[in-house]
């Protein structure tokens, strides 16, 4: 059977509390140009393992439009390549919060942010596999 690729409404992170514990500072992250990935292990565990939101920094970006844009091609790419997280994650693993904050000074190309997204993927399943022997 072939994975839905949809975001559905229970992986979008809109928790204000949830967003500030993850930009406190404390969150580990790690950058893939063009996009930064900042992940806690969440608190309140959900029917889906990650929830997730994007961020465009206002001040890089000052149009609203081009804001937009950006973060619907990181949703985009998101959308496309988190079935790669989800089939790597064990099932009883605890749930984790994502932000995915874009660090380019300009708009690219969609490629370009995809790859990005693949790559921090393997990141991150490289980064959680020695803390949890069962995977």
């Amino acid at each position: 059977m072939k994975p839905k690729k949809k975001f559905l409404k229970a992986e979008r992170l809109k928790s204000r509390k949830a967003i500030e514990r993850l930009f406190s500072g404390k969150s580990p992250s790690f950058a893939q140009y063009p996009v930064r990935l900042i992940f806690r292990e969440s608190e309140e565990r959900g029917e889906l393992p990650v929830r997730v939101t994007v961020s465009v920094p206002k001040r890089k970006f000052p149009k609203a439009t081009d804001r937009n844009r950006i973060r619907r091609q990181v949703r985009e790419a998101w959308r496309l390549n988190k079935h790669r997280l989800y089939q790597k994650l064990p099932s009883d693993t605890a749930g984790y919060d994502f932000v995915l904050l874009y660090v380019a000074r300009e708009p690219l190309p969609f490629a370009h942010i995809e790859q990005s997204v693949q790559i921090m993927i393997r990141r991150f399943l490289k980064k959680q596999r020695p803390a949890n022997p069962s995977a």
